[in-house]
């Protein structure tokens, strides 16, 4: 080999040399490989593939070591180690430390709140717990008064449209008098504040009007009844009084009779009593 072959053969392997050297292969390093036997069979190190996740987990974790953490007390936790979560939490020390921020026409009264203050303490709730649940069942009481006051005047327009038809021109005068010795009786108080299951008031429902006005009726002379009304004719009353005036032979279906327009009359007078009432 001369000098010039084995000049060129020298710089071809110089210039292999650092042409290997200038590009590196990557090794990749498998990271389970690196954890020690006896720690091997941990679950928590399965998640790791590389060195940069394992780090990054532990720096986390040293960084929640100095927090305040609250531990969860198990199945055989007393009272207390509930009590002293529950302040940690931020419940109130007594359940006078509760405020309630409520509209003025509240349907809660003092008591009402009083006692789930004290039961929202006894259950560890949080003000703002406290204060959502109190917010429900005053939204919810609110809403039970309005369906109640709707069914009450639905029931009492009923109980009208009942009586009215029964009753005719005579409704003003039997309600007087039913009412007159209904309040004297039981008193208005009574009448007007007790409710039955329909939502109709006492003092309102069609079987007590009637039951009174019947009664009234037998007692027609008493001052208790009377009152100020005045004399009128229940639509059965005119009726009877039509019915009376129209029987066979009767005046009002013979022409010749002096009384016959008079009866007439009278009949017309009834129907549109009737009719009108």
């Amino acid at each position: 080999m001369d000098q010039t072959t084995a000049n060129v053969q020298s710089d071809t392997l110089a210039t292999a040399d650092v042409s290997d050297q200038s590009q590196p292969q990557e090794q990749s390093i498998d990271f389970q490989t690196l954890i020690p036997e006896e720690y091997k069979e941990e679950k928590s190190l399965h998640n790791f593939s590389n060195m940069n996740d394992f780090v990054k987990s532990y720096l986390h974790s040293q960084k929640l070591v100095g927090a305040d953490k609250i531990p969860v007390p198990n199945k055989m936790a007393t009272d207390e180690d509930w009590n002293a979560v529950y302040e940690r939490l931020g419940r109130p020390q007594s359940p006078d430390g509760y405020k309630y921020d409520l509209p003025k026409e509240t349907k809660l009264d003092e008591a009402t709140l009083k006692a789930f203050s004290d039961e929202a303490h006894k259950l560890g709730l949080l003000p703002k717990q406290a204060q959502g649940i109190i917010n429900y069942y005053n939204n919810l009481a609110e809403q039970s008064e309005q369906s109640s006051t709707l069914k009450e005047e639905t029931a009492k327009a009923e109980a009208e449209v009942e009586l009215r038809k029964e009753y005719g021109p005579a409704y003003d005068l039997k309600i007087a008098q039913a009412r007159n010795l209904a309040t004297n009786t039981l008193g208005a108080d009574f009448l007007r504040n007790t409710k039955l299951a329909d939502g109709s008031v006492l003092g309102n429902h069609p079987q007590v009007v009637r039951a009174f006005a019947d009664l009234a009726s037998k007692m027609s002379e008493d001052s208790m009844v009377q009152g100020e009304a005045t004399s009128a004719m229940t639509i059965k009353e005119i009726d009877s009084e039509i019915e009376s005036l129209t029987q066979p032979g009767s005046a009002y279906w013979d022409k010749t009779h002096i009384n016959h327009r008079k009866a007439v009359s009278e009949v017309q007078r009834l129907y549109e009593l009737k009719n009108n009432g």
